[in-house]
């Protein structure tokens, strides 16, 4: 499809699959050698990071854990400005490896938050692997250590990311039209 309709908004094709794919290979590549032998527990941000984290782990080839945390932050196409924790993760990250697994850094509240609130527990590191980074809309000191796709600021939806809950199963990547 070169083109989607969801609600009242259309979006174009933006990323094709075979490109998402490609990147992610790349990604969970470095992530591997970086963290052989360390067991990491990967930290999955729920809803949008869930395809993400996926393909992915499929591709991580050492040993270690994954773990779910759901946050909230968007209001339609627009990021509300504050964080929500709809549901905590369980898990003891204390002298533990984090990679957080994210969907888009956009505004970087997100990580910020939660790279905050892990360093609290006194991990022995935490990294950010994202899908796609906006460097243009990033109001926080927060950057990627492991980055699929840098993009500009546009609203996309797909693989994983929605519009008020719509376009996640979406296979490719598609922004706004304007």
């Amino acid at each position: 499809m070169t083109e989607v309709q969801l609600k009242d908004k259309r979006f174009e094709l933006f990323i094709p699959e075979k490109v998402i794919t490609k990147e992610i290979k790349r990604v969970a590549k470095d992530i591997s050698r970086d963290m052989k032998e360390k067991i990491p527990l990967f930290i999955c941000v729920l809803n949008g990071a869930f395809m993400f984290a996926s393909d992915l782990m499929k591709r991580i080839d050492i040993p270690c854990e994954v773990g779910f945390i759901r946050l909230k932050s968007y209001q339609g196409t627009q990021s509300s400005g504050s964080v929500k924790e709809v549901q905590g993760f369980g898990e003891n990250v204390k002298n533990r490896h984090v990679v957080i697994v994210e969907d888009i850094i956009d505004t970087g509240h997100s990580m910020s938050y939660l790279k905050n609130r892990l360093n609290a527990e006194n991990p022995a590191s935490v990294k950010i692997a994202c899908l796609l980074f906006k460097p243009n809309a990033v109001k926080t000191d927060i950057k990627p250590d492991y980055c699929a796709l840098e993009i500009p600021n546009d609203f996309i939806v797909g693989y994983g990311l929605d519009y008020d809950g719509l376009g996640r199963n979406l296979k490719d990547i598609y922004k706004i039209k304007s």
